[in-house]
Order: structure tokens, then sequence, then C-alpha cells
């Protein structure tokens, strides 16, 4: 099962919060305007569930106490840290009764920096480059829904509110957020995971718009011939089974914290990662962007997957900056040689000793070396 960061912080008005998650039995005010919070009860609430033997309780009871996001406001309660996590939290709402939680960090005249996760990580992967980037650059790093500290709804029929947790989906909602927060201008589009997918998705209705393109461990374009569908998502998307793993013990998230890297997490960096998918309900998004993974033309992102790897060739054009851990046993050499070919202008720095989540086990070495790339090509 998922494990949970330790409580932190004292009690007490004044006790400012800031990215944190935070439970009392009645909702504090914000202490200036622009906090950014929420509050729902009961089995109603689709907030990320976060605790320790202290908020457990509360929650077996029904879920009676009120759970409220800590945007930049002050709360008597305790707060469940992340380290490395010192960012505001925002909401948008996307679609009605659902809310995405991103950050949006740095001067807001500065080069928009959108950086999209994948699965079944978080905004948290991207906080190194975060703190690189923000004395100049504006980052704007959202949480897919089901994802991080974003709502988590249900996508059964009768849901209120419903999701469909598709890839489209996860292209209009960050259409959605860039138009909602006031982004209509050049962006440089960092992607790790099916953040790939879902940022070259986007720009292909968007691509005036694309001035840069720092690509980390992802995708493209469908499967390398070459490449054989690894058997842990084989077995979490087409058999009951692996939805049973990665629901009921959380073994994909916990999987990936371990073995996503070559260096191993520190313990409470390996918290921060899963903690987010701690139910079988808060790990739905999880089960269902492996559900998504298209491998043909039946599948319902077949289409859209094609579309964007006969398209990638033609941002070739564009200043990229590619990033790669070849220990990655899913997006190994075959998907880093196809990115060669596409975009042969690119620089590429590839690792031996990483692994797939590569800003977690060379983010000293990428995150100055992404630096420098923006800093060579300026959007002009």
């Amino acid at each position: 099962m998922g494990s949970f960061p330790r409580l932190r912080g004292k009690a007490g008005m004044g006790n400012t919060i800031v990215g944190h998650w935070c439970w009392r039995e009645d909702c504090p005010q914000p202490v200036r305007s622009g906090a950014v919070y929420r509050h729902s009860d009961g089995p109603r609430d689709n907030a990320v569930q976060m605790g320790n033997e202290q908020a457990r309780p509360a929650a077996a009871a029904g879920r009676r106490a009120r759970r409220l996001q800590c945007g930049a406001l002050s709360c008597n309660a305790p707060a469940v840290s992340f380290p490395g996590y010192d960012f505001t939290s925002h909401h948008l709402e996307v679609r009605p009764g659902i809310r995405m939680h991103y950050l949006d960090e740095g001067p807001r005249d500065g080069e928009v920096v959108v950086m999209l996760h994948g699965n079944p990580s978080w905004s948290y992967y991207w906080r190194h480059l975060v703190h690189g980037l923000r004395d100049r650059w504006r980052c704007i790093v959202p949480d897919h829904i089901g994802m991080g500290l974003s709502d988590k709804p249900d996508d059964r029929p009768i849901a209120t509110p419903r999701y469909d947790y598709t890839l489209r989906s996860r292209v209009d909602d960050l259409s959605t957020l860039l138009e909602g927060i006031g982004i209509t201008g050049p962006v440089t589009l960092a992607v790790h995971d099916w953040g790939g997918l879902i940022g070259f998705s986007w720009a292909l209705g968007h691509p005036s718009r694309v001035k840069r393109l720092v690509i980390l461990n992802t995708a493209a374009f469908p499967m390398p011939a070459a490449k054989t569908m690894p058997w842990q998502l084989s077995l979490g998307r087409d058999y009951f089974l692996g939805e049973v793993l990665i629901r009921g013990a959380n073994a994909f998230a916990e999987g990936a914290a371990r073995i996503g890297v070559a260096r191993p997490m520190p313990r409470d960096v390996r918290r921060a990662y899963v903690a987010p998918y701690d139910s079988w309900r808060n790990r739905l998004a999880v089960i269902r962007f492996i559900q998504d993974i298209p491998l043909g033309s039946g599948d319902r992102a077949w289409p859209l997957l094609d579309a964007v790897g006969r398209a990638l060739p033609s941002f070739a054009n564009r200043p990229a900056f590619i990033g790669w851990g070849l220990k990655d046993f899913v997006f190994d050499h075959h998907f880093l040689d196809r990115f060669r070919a596409d975009l042969p202008q690119a620089e590429v720095m590839a690792f031996e000793d990483a692994a797939h989540y590569v800003l977690e086990d060379k983010h000293e070495v990428l995150v100055p070396a992404i630096r420098g790339f923006l800093d060579r090509h300026p959007v002009i």
C-alpha cells in the first residue's frame, strides 16, 4: 500500500502553509485575497486523501472531517510536506466540478515553460527544474486530472462529476488551463512520459506557439517496431489482475519510484511520489493511463498518436533538447533513436547510469544544461 509523508508544522494561526494539505473540522479562511483553497465533505470529496495515524480515524469514520487544500493561506492545522516542493498551489476548474492543480512559478513576463508529467508521477517530478528556472522563466506545471493534487473524479456513468480518462481529455484540459490563466503566446514544452504525447497532441493545434522543446524519456509516435511491450504494462493494460495490483497495492507507483531510478530515491522523496495515490479510488487515473496506451487502430488514443507521430518531423526546425536515461525499460534507446531521427538538430544528453525518472538521477547535470539551452535559444 502507499505510504504517507509525515505531518509537519506547528498548529496555530499564523502557520503559513504553501502547497501542502491539511485537515480540520472547520474550515479556516484565507488571510489574504487571492488565496487558493477548497473544501468538501464526505464521499463527494475528490481531493487527494493523505495522512497519518492522526488523520486516518476521521477518514475511516465516514470522512466527516473537512479537507482543505492550502494555497497561500494560514490555517490552524499541521501540513503534509513534500521535500523540495516549496511552491504555491493554484487550481482552475477545467470542467464543471473538476479542478486541476498547477504551479505557476516565476516572473509573469518571463518566457513560459510548460512542464507536463506522465504516469504515475505528478508535478513533483519537475521540482528541480522549476527551482532552476523560476528566477527568469515562468514555469507552468499542471497535475493531470486524477493525478497529484488535482481532483480525482470517478468515471462511472452515474458519477457526478464524471471524467473520461482519455488522451483527448488530457489535451483539452491543457488547452483550458493555458487559456484560463491567460497564456496565449509562445511556449516551451518540457515533456516526460505521457507528457510527451499530451504535449505534442496539444502542439498539433498550436504549432506556431511551440518555440522550443525539452524532451525527457517519453514518446510522440507509435511504439517502435523493434520494441516489445513490457510485460508490466501489458499486465495492467489487458488483465484485471493488473488493475487489482495497481489499484489495490499501488504496485505501479511504488514500483516506478523504486525501479524508475538508477540512483535510489531518498525515502521521503519516494513517499512524496506515491503520496497522492493512497487508495483504490485515488489510483483510478494511474490504471486508466495504462489502459489508454494506444497500440493499434482499435484503441481510442490511436488517431491522435498516429497524427502526432506523422507530424513530429515538422518540429525539427525548433530548438530541441533531449535528456535521456538509457536504463528506462519502457522508453529505451529505440524511442531515443526515433527522436534523434525526427529531430536531427536536437541537443542530446544520454546517460548510461540513469533510468526513467531521469531528472531524479541527473538533475544536477540536466537542470543547468536545460537552462543553458534556453539561454542559447531565446524566444524571439
